[in-house]
């Protein structure tokens, strides 16, 4: 899997990205609730960095729990950072980076970094890298919260979470050529289980981590520094 196979996928799919979210993840509400809900910090203005930063959903939903603060959206697909600037509407308390994030200086320290849907389809050795750099783009008492997809911890158990996921999708009344993208940009997934996730947020440096919610594959990580 490569970022160009990435990037094509979703730049094709930005158009109708979010109108098609809330099919395509059974526990839409819940999922996306408990990131934002675990994204804290005392700061009434903080810098919050998005990677994988897509449409701007999850950022957009962070805003309204931060207004003052200062955004940094990051993706690598152009046409995904087109449709967050169109969201954000030239807010210019939000910054929009098209890069790849693994290899991007930011040059400067977060209160909080978030992101959803993303990091799941990096190698795993590129996974603990990234971790590792998070924690260093981190302030003293800052916070990293990964919306994400893990594996199960055997393959049994993936094959069920990919049963229950088309079970769900084809009840969910989106188009038979939505569901179908979805299914091929899934193939793109390189998922890994919790507690190797957990595993590799220690080891970057990371306070302490825990997953705070799963609903089969769909996972959400909160990760102090």
């Amino acid at each position: 899997m490569t970022n160009d196979s990435v990037k094509r996928q979703f730049n094709e799919a930005a158009a109708r990205y979010d109108g098609e979210r809330s099919g395509l993840i059974p526990c839409y509400d819940d999922f996306y609730g408990m990131a934002v809900s675990w994204a804290e910090t005392d700061k009434s203005a903080p810098r919050i960095l998005d990677l994988g930063a897509g449409t701007g959903l999850f950022a957009s939903l962070a805003k309204r729990k931060y207004p003052e603060g200062m955004f940094t959206l990051i993706d690598l697909s152009p046409n995904m950072i087109e449709s967050a600037r169109s969201r954000f509407r030239d807010d210019p308390s939000v910054t929009c980076i098209v890069a790849d994030y693994t290899q991007y200086d930011f040059g400067e320290s977060y209160d909080l970094v978030i992101s959803s849907l993303s990091i799941h389809h990096l190698p795993h050795p590129d996974k603990q890298a990234l971790f590792a750099k998070i924690r260093g783009l981190l302030a003293p008492g800052g916070m990293f919260v990964n919306a994400d997809q893990a594996s199960g911890t055997n393959g049994a158990f993936d094959r069920r979470f990919k049963e229950r996921w088309e079970a769900s999708v084809a009840g969910s009344g989106l188009p038979a050529e939505a569901i179908a993208s979805s299914k091929a940009r899934r193939e793109l997934d390189v998922n890994a289980p919790v507690a190797e996730q957990l595993e590799w947020l220690r080891a970057a440096g990371f306070a302490e981590a825990d997953c705070v919610y799963k609903y089969n594959e769909f996972a959400v990580f909160a990760a102090y520094a």
